[in-house]
């Protein structure tokens, strides 16, 4: 059993949203994932390969920017942006990952378009301190 500590699940789930959401290395990725993935999403198939079809399915042009992330103990939660997908707005999601074994093994994620500052009614961006242009 390979135990990771919170710092290193941080740097795990940065090296993996790149390889397969920047890179689209489904075979860097898949030494993140674990075999046996669990997959909450509503928009989601099941599994590894689930989460890796709709990846294949999206555009190349699909991006992801990480604008913070915490963990605790075998949980990581990465707040991010998901942009090029090919919908009018990008979307911004908060990911929870459960690690064991140093893999990504369950996840979980909360979604919504991203806010323009005619539409915010806080008048604050929902990604870092700028609206999308």
């Amino acid at each position: 059993m390979t135990t990771t500590t919170p710092q290193q699940n941080k740097e795990i789930v940065l090296e993996a949203f790149d390889a397969l959401f920047n890179k689209r290395d489904y075979d860097a990725a898949k030494r993140f994932w674990s075999d046996s993935y669990i997959q909450h999403s509503a928009h989601i198939s099941a599994g590894r390969d689930g989460l890796f079809d709709l990846i294949r399915s999206l555009p190349d042009t699909l991006r992801y920017e990480n604008h913070v992330i915490v963990a605790e103990g075998d949980y990581v939660i990465a707040h991010g942006r998901f942009s090029g997908h090919g919908l009018p707005a990008a979307w911004i999601a908060a990911d929870i990952i459960r690690f064991e074994n140093g893999e990504l093994a369950e996840h979980w994620d909360v979604i919504e378009d991203e806010a323009t500052r005619a539409n915010s009614v806080s008048g604050l961006p929902m990604f870092g301190d700028q609206f999308p242009a």
